[in-house]
């Protein structure tokens, strides 16, 4: 489902500032990631069924400096506030889903 694709729709092991060295021996990043992806993946496709291009939204596996998996959502502003707008109808009154 993810593929590589222009920078912030890059794919892969993703390390905030790791040229800085947060890389920690002994830290199994590639696990985190792995979950991660599993997930942004099952995102990505629910933005499909609900006629998003993951050009415009896409969720973004990653890894903080822990080696925890991290999904990022990254895209275009009007396609994340169609989004936003999309799970505010979807919310209770109180906030939480329904």
């Amino acid at each position: 489902m993810t593929g590589s694709g222009e920078g912030w729709l890059r794919d892969g092991l993703d390390v905030p500032d790791a040229d800085s060295g947060l890389w920690v021996s002994g830290v199994d990043y590639i696990a985190g990631w792995r979950e991660a992806r599993e997930v942004a993946d099952r995102l990505n496709r629910a933005l499909l069924s609900l006629g998003f291009e993951l050009s415009a939204a896409r969720a973004v596996a990653s890894t903080n400096e822990e080696g925890r998996g991290v999904v990022r959502l990254t895209g275009w502003p009007d396609a994340v506030d169609r989004l936003a707008r999309l799970l505010e109808s979807h919310a209770d009154g109180d906030g939480g889903a329904a």
